[in-house]
């Protein structure tokens, strides 16, 4: 899996936060296996606004493009960190679902195929 571009928007991109970027979303790999070499992902974090300092102000977004498939995943969160992790996590819910039904196809045919 490539990670094709990391963005960071309202804010620096500073070395620990493409660090942990990375380490979380290359951990993904062993799920996007099935669908390599052709997978990409691309990665914006960062503040949704530039004058908010409380709240919800820090915003995950990730695009992974398998072969005939985009997954997406937004999350919006009080932290950076938490709103990446929940990034991850939906992402990987996604490639299992797709893993899953791809499975699903190649044991149960559709009726009248033989």
């Amino acid at each position: 899996m490539e990670i094709s571009n990391i963005k960071c928007t309202n804010m620096d991109l500073t070395d620990a936060i493409r660090a942990y970027v990375e380490e979380k979303m290359l951990s993904l790999a062993k799920f996007a296996q099935h669908f390599e070499p052709a997978v990409t992902l691309d990665i914006e974090v960062g503040k949704t606004t530039g004058h908010h300092n409380k709240g919800e102000v820090f915003k995950a977004e990730c695009n992974l493009q398998i072969p005939g498939h985009l997954l997406r995943a937004e999350s919006v969160g009080d932290d950076l960190y938490a709103a990446i992790d929940a990034c991850q996590s939906d992402l990987k819910r996604q490639l299992e679902q797709v893993r899953e039904k791809l499975i699903d196809r190649k044991h149960h045919p559709r009726p009248g195929k033989e």
